[in-house]
């Protein structure tokens, strides 16, 4: 056997046909093999290039162009949804049918992680814990309250302009320069004078970035970190707040956390909104950080044109131009503008040595952008 393949090896080509058959084989499989690997890296390259994202290419004007061109094929089929939209409503109007319901969009707001200290209107136990808090005095029997505004020791040039404005958006709020006074100390002075609340503002590098408000008698005591800081001269077409007494907005503090938070905020300030004034100081909540807004209502008279046409069918059309008054509300922003962020929440009054915290923000709590605490 051998013997025998050693022959037909090396006999030539053509005069074996067996060596024929498998050489055309062999090279027909790779041919076609070929083909296909061929034909495959076809394919992944259509689909490349139909893939093709701007941030892959280096070029900025072709990137550029190619962004362009996706943003604007993007706007059109957005128009195009929105104009297929209005016309199924207006169809549904016509036919008497009800409208096919609006999509709600997917935020991160109401996408949040399920959270079991969320308050219910219905919470009989929350409303009774309200009743029995350090804030009830106040909030309950409406006494008023008074509030001392102080500063850390070694202040800055900007942190006196913060308190200024600060004096003249809280009612019944005095400045008492620290000196070099503890705060136990200011706490014990602030319950002889009968004051309700310590609000002091901390610097640092010259920047107000963070205030400590201290609930009296008994706490408690929120550390907030203070950042964005726009003073009231740096806004534009800013308005000067009135003494009258404002009327306050706490928005979107849904949890038990939250809540005992929101009260705290309300505790400093008047539970008799003078609405003469058109003052309004807003809380707003969103995703933990909590924006100050102060602004004022404006009502203005505005003089509009309306016209009306007498004879519509001939050429010669009359139009008669009447003027209506009307009065239109807008707010303008009295400043100033800020966003506060809850670092801690302790028990009782300010401690820092054997203080018991009812919450203490920690970075690894931070395990999903979906997660609130207030």
């Amino acid at each position: 056997m051998v013997h025998c393949f050693s022959v037909l090896w090396a006999a030539p080509l053509h005069y074996c046909p067996v060596l024929l058959f498998l050489q055309s084989t062999i090279m027909g499989g790779k041919r076609k093999k070929s083909e296909s690997e061929g034909g495959g890296n076809d394919d992944k390259k259509d689909k490349q290039k139909n893939e093709m994202l701007p941030s892959m290419i280096k070029n900025k004007e072709k990137r550029s162009a190619v962004h362009a061109k996706l943003k604007h094929e993007k706007k059109l089929e957005k128009c195009k949804k929105a104009k297929a939209r209005n016309a199924a409503e207006k169809r549904a109007l016509e036919l008497g049918e009800e409208p096919p319901p609006k999509k709600i969009p997917r935020t991160i707001e109401n996408t949040r992680e399920l959270d079991e200290t969320v308050c219910r209107p219905d919470d009989e136990e929350l409303f009774a814990g309200n009743d029995a808090d350090e804030f009830s005095s106040i909030l309950k029997y409406g006494h008023t309250p008074k509030v001392l505004i102080t500063t850390c020791r070694y202040n800055s040039t900007r942190g006196p302009a913060f308190i200024s404005e600060l004096l003249s958006v809280i009612p019944n709020a005095h400045y008492y320069k620290r000196g070099t006074y503890d705060l136990k100390k200011i706490g014990e002075y602030a319950n002889n004078k009968d004051l309700t609340s310590i609000i002091v503002v901390h610097t640092n590098r010259r920047e107000p970035d963070a205030l400590l408000i201290i609930g009296l008698p008994d706490g408690p005591t929120a550390h907030f970190k203070l950042s964005r800081l726009v003073l009231r001269k740096d806004i534009k077409n800013h308005g000067n707040p009135t003494s009258h007494e404002p009327e306050l907005v706490l928005n979107n503090f849904t949890t038990r956390l939250g809540h005992r938070v929101g009260r705290l905020i309300q505790s400093l300030f008047p539970q008799n909104p003078d609405f003469h004034g058109r003052r309004v100081v807003t809380f707003h909540n969103q995703r933990d950080f909590i924006f100050f807004r102060h602004h004022r209502y404006i009502f203005e008279t505005k003089a509009t044109k309306q016209t009306d046409s007498k004879s519509k069918k001939t050429k010669d059309v009359t139009d008669e131009n009447i003027s209506q008054e009307k009065v239109i509300a807008r707010l303008q922003e009295c400043g100033p503008r800020f966003t506060l962020k809850l670092i801690s929440l302790q028990h009782g009054t300010f401690d820092s040595k054997g203080g018991e915290y009812e919450w203490v923000h920690k970075p690894e709590m931070d395990t999903s952008r979906r997660r609130f605490f207030l």
